[in-house]
């Protein structure tokens, strides 16, 4: 028996190992059918942890009725290396199964739809196995308590912590992803057969198999490759029917895809367009090399004299080309993802490579707000030409804190200059919305803004009144006096790209919208039939009501443009299906208080009834509500952590995997030693502690949080983050002992108990993750979602106290 402990051991870890490695894997290729939305992120995690609670209670009942968990666990395992590959081969063909047309997104209904179907199968089963995990560890330790559950739950938040680093830095960048599927699968199988060794008189047998066994293996996981090429073919052939693919590489920030149609190829990353240009065949530049030569262009004359720039994206679909075109000096242009520039230079027009050759070019890989954070050198232009805000990632670049960082790092005399998607006269209420919180959120930190712009907005800011300019015949002049030669561009398109009465329109829209309450439901009010000229509505806008900043300033903790884009791409690519999102507007923040009152009421209600089965269900009531909210709790502070972290340090994603890592580790320490030190482990007193202590520590989070976005060093962010996810972690490690403890004091059958208080926690978990990545994060903010955090834990202490501290 002594000689099986390894390979429990080694069985619980490779629970843990693949199930955060299958995590990563689906979570990725979800997103690149929902073109990498942040929102799914809430749904994916609530439909996993929905499924993984539910298959332990499954399990639970199961292995009561049958037992033989060894047995069980041998034919989920060997499920599970099935139908983790299938799972991803279904993904990669979903939007076959909806009416949607190329290019729109699925709309929220469809998004939950898809996952609670496809993460079904492998979460049923890997949640079972916990379970069966915790029976054969109880068994092997002839114990008749929770301990095995117990033990199992530390290995396997060791696995997922195991499992997370190892995808980051190993997985990502040599397997692709059926081949992680199956080589982690293949893993826990054979840690599972190990559990029970090998009869004597089987062993020759077993012995003459294994190279047999592992040559087939090996055939099968090189073939992988030509089903991962396959499969993408399929893929993109239902996103983009009229588009080849030609090119495909897996990236730390994901998937990239490169697509083709006549000579226009166009980049994907994780589903989401990063940029189109033309190609290598190109004699002239076609619409997208006219965009970013108007960009380019419309942009450098905003300043009169520009010698130090700084180009945040953009540059190899040509907007870099046309910038040193101008009498510049230097040219510091930022990618984040070296694997992406690299697959592009295959495919791009030779003009938007040579430029990189030029001395004045200065190309870095980083993340650019955490570069423009910590920049030692002043910029006469920093010109933002990044995709629209229709990601968190892609919000980062036009919120509130990076405007100020980016106003820190000008010059006196410096400008800003970025770029949205837009419509005629700002119709439609989501792009109204959206393109004015840019507005008031760029006025909010510069002295002048001026808007211009008909299908595409640009927005132009500094603290130097005398540079910005939407007059035509001065920037003209500015322009021809650099003695510029260009092909598709001249002096006289800035009299079409700033034709004076749309100027004046859009300029009143962005001004005048957003100053009464409920304007981000109504949209914007009617324009005049003659606005007055533009200078003339800067100066009037003094007089303006203040903005509602609630739902028109775009910030880092309040990412409201990120909404506002994914409900005006939603209006544009699939009918009605921004009304989902634009009810979710409507949500008000003192809803949550009524909903916190009703299971103390119902609580008191059972304990009033003086009997004895009603002190009994409102106690097992109150122990089931702990683990629920620690769940909810930990889910959601997870989610604003990695969505402030991101957001102050930046997309490094070896760094977030350690975050994560940190979580898991303290996850795994708080059960441990509650397990080893805690000898009343069902003791209600404790338990309740327990709450408090994690609403205090939410409670302190959405203090601390706010203040880290002004932290400069890189080391002591990640510090910060670490610690903190590491206590949350350890307060949610301590509580599953205990309220599995307590549900075994109550219920006297330990794998029940198990089962009962791991779902539970799971199921919180899973309505945290959509609560805090659908709605509260991005309506409310990060704040918002610590305080949530808070209250769920102190509901939970309430209805423990109003339960009582004793069984009787």
């Amino acid at each position: 028996m002594e000689q099986s402990t390894p390979y429990h051991l080694i069985s619980v870890l490779m629970l843990g190992v693949i199930s955060q490695i299958g995590q990563v894997l689906i979570l990725r290729e979800l997103l690149m059918v929902f073109h990498g939305n942040e929102l799914s992120i809430g749904i994916i995690l609530s439909a996993w942890l929905a499924w993984v609670g539910l298959g332990s209670r499954l399990g639970a009942r199961v292995v009561n009725r049958w037992g033989r968990p060894v047995f069980l666990l041998k034919t989920t395992a060997a499920a599970v290396l099935l139908l983790l590959p299938l799972t991803i081969l279904t993904i990669r063909t979903l939007r076959g199964f909806f009416d949607v047309l190329p290019g729109a997104y699925l709309t929220l209904p469809e998004m939950l739809l898809s996952c609670f179907i496809v993460t079904a199968p492998v979460c049923l089963l890997t949640g079972s196995q916990f379970v069966f995990l915790s029976r054969v560890w109880r068994e092997k330790d002839k114990s008749l308590d929770t301990t095995g559950a117990g033990k199992t739950y530390v290995g396997e938040a060791t696995g997922n912590m195991l499992g997370g680093i190892l995808f980051t830095f190993v997985l990502v960048h040599l397997l692709n992803p059926f081949q992680s599927s199956m080589l982690v699968a293949g893993l826990m199988l054979a840690a599972v057969m190990l559990i029970v060794p090998v009869r004597p008189s089987l062993r020759p047998r077993a012995l003459a198999a294994v190279p047999v066994v592992l040559a087939a293996a090996v055939l099968l996981f090189f073939s992988l490759d030509h089903l991962d090429r396959w499969a993408h073919q399929v893929q993109w052939k239902q996103a983009a029917p009229q588009h080849q693919l030609v090119d495909t590489h897996e990236s730390r920030l994901g998937n990239i895809a490169v697509l083709k149609r006549q000579d226009q190829y166009s980049f994907f990353q994780s589903g989401h367009l990063v940029f189109s240009t033309a190609g290598p065949e190109t004699l002239v530049p076609g619409l997208e090399g006219q965009e970013a030569v108007s960009f380019a262009h419309l942009a450098m004359v905003q300043h009169q004299a520009p010698e130090r720039v700084l180009l945040i994206g953009g540059g190899l679909r040509g907007t870099l080309a046309e910038i040193i075109k101008h009498p510049v000096q230097k040219v510091d242009y930022i990618e984040l993802d070296k694997k992406l520039v690299q697959t592009a230079a295959a495919h791009v027009h030779p003009g938007s490579l040579e430029v990189l050759d030029d001395p004045r070019v200065n190309l870095m890989y980083t993340d650019a707000r955490l570069f423009v954070k910590r920049a030692a050198q002043k910029y006469d232009m920093i010109i933002v030409d990044s995709p629209d805000p229709t990601t968190a990632a892609m919000n980062r670049f036009y919120t509130r804190e990076f405007f100020e960082e980016a106003r820190r790092s000008l010059n006196p005399r410096g400008v800003l200059v970025a770029g949205t998607a837009s419509t005629p006269d700002l119709r439609g209420t989501a792009i109204a919305n959206r393109n004015t919180a840019l507005f008031h959120t760029l006025d909010d930190t510069f002295s002048r803004v001026l808007v211009a712009g008909d299908r595409f907005m640009f927005y132009f800011a500094s603290d130097d009144p005398h540079q910005v300019s939407v007059d035509p015949v001065e920037l003209q002049k500015r322009y021809q006096n650099r003695n510029i030669q260009t092909d598709g561009f001249s002096g006289v398109h800035f009299q079409v790209l700033l034709e004076e009465s749309q100027l004046r329109r859009v300029n009143w829209v962005v001004r005048h919208h957003g100053r009464t309450p409920g304007a981000h439901l109504e949209g914007p009010p009617a324009v005049p039939i003659s606005p007055g000229p533009v200078l003339q509505q800067v100066y009037e806008q003094e007089e303006l009501p203040s903005v509602e900043d609630d739902f028109f300033i775009n910030s880092d903790f309040r990412p409201i443009a990120y909404y506002y884009t994914l409900m005006y791409w939603s209006e544009l690519t699939r009918k009605d299906s921004g009304e989902y999102l634009k009810r979710l507007l409507q949500v008000q923040k003192r809803w949550i208080l009524p909903l916190m009152a009703l299971p103390v009421i119902w609580v008191l209600t059972l304990r009033l009834t003086g009997s004895r089965l009603g002190r009994r269900m409102d106690t097992s009531l109150a122990v089931t509500g702990t683990a629920f909210s620690t769940g909810l709790c930990t889910m959601v502070l997870q989610v604003a952590l990695l969505f402030a972290f991101q957001n102050i340090y930046g997309f490094v994603y070896e760094l977030i995997g350690l975050i994560v890592g940190m979580f898991m580790l303290g996850l795994a320490l708080g059960a441990y030693v509650t397990q080893r030190l805690v000898q009343r482990k069902s003791s209600l007193s404790i338990l309740m502690l327990v709450q408090a202590a994690m609403g205090g520590l939410a409670a302190l989070m959405g203090i601390i949080l706010p203040l880290a976005s002004g932290i400069q060093s890189p080391a002591a962010v990640f510090a910060l983050f670490s610690g903190i996810t590491f206590s949350a972690g350890m307060i949610n490690g301590v509580n599953f002992p205990l309220a599995a403890a307590c549900s075994m004091a109550l219920s006297r059958r330990a794998e029940h108990a198990a089962g009962k208080i791991y779902g539970a926690e799971l199921l919180g978990a899973c309505l945290g993750a959509i609560l805090a990545s659908v709605l509260v994060a991005p309506l409310f903010g990060i704040v918002a979602c610590c305080i949530l955090a808070a209250l769920a834990n102190l509901t939970a202490f309430a209805v423990l106290l109003a339960a009582g501290r004793s069984y009787e």
